[in-house]
């Protein structure tokens, strides 16, 4: 996401992070209303709701019309669903965090859960979250080589070194799906 977008969508956020402004779009949403009117429906003096109003006027959510010697507010609704359609889809929302790293957790698992130094590393038990033992099932199963194939007494002497309880993380490499087996042959998926 573009920093102005991004700006942008904290702008709206913000803006829209008080109880009053919600309130305010909620009536606009079914009616179009002057400031007195506002103030009266949700009992704030008429400065405060023209200080609210003037927030929602900066994000074009809100647009006034003269009637005589009064304004009236309207809520923009096509705005609100063009920024809907543009801005809340999974992938705008996903690229809010372009720079997220997903290593560091996985990292802070093998930190946790391994104790030593490569190549004398060592499992100190089997993580029993089923998102932290895939982390060190990947880790444990990047210990075998790419299209080689494994007999069993082969993958229980790699896994000795790591952990002791070789059947179980050889079971587990298995039902994981990053290890395949067939009589008695593994390989890595």
């Amino acid at each position: 996401m573009h920093k102005e977008q991004f700006q942008f969508l904290l702008h709206f956020f913000k803006a829209l992070a008080d109880e009053s402004r919600l309130k305010i779009v909620g009536i606009l949403a079914n009616q179009d209303c002057s400031v007195e009117e506002l103030a009266v429906l949700l009992q704030l003096k008429e400065p405060t709701v023209s200080h609210h109003l003037m927030k929602l006027k900066e994000l074009e959510l809100v647009s006034m019309h003269p009637e005589g010697n009064t304004h009236f507010y309207r809520l923009e609704s096509e705005i609100l669903q063009n920024l809907s359609k543009k801005v809340f889809t999974t992938e705008k929302i996903a690229s809010l965090v372009e720079s997220f790293d997903s290593d560091v957790w996985a990292n802070r698992v093998l930190q946790n859960y391994t104790e030593g130094e490569e190549p004398a590393q060592s499992l100190k038990e089997i993580p029993a979250s089923r998102k932290k033992r895939l982390v060190i099932l990947q880790w444990l199963v990047s210990k075998f080589e790419q299209e080689v194939q494994y007999p069993e007494s082969i993958v229980n002497e790699v896994i000795k070194r790591y952990h002791s309880d070789c059947a179980t993380l050889r079971r587990e490499l298995i039902a994981s799906q990053l290890m395949q087996r067939e009589n008695g042959v593994y390989w890595r998926k």
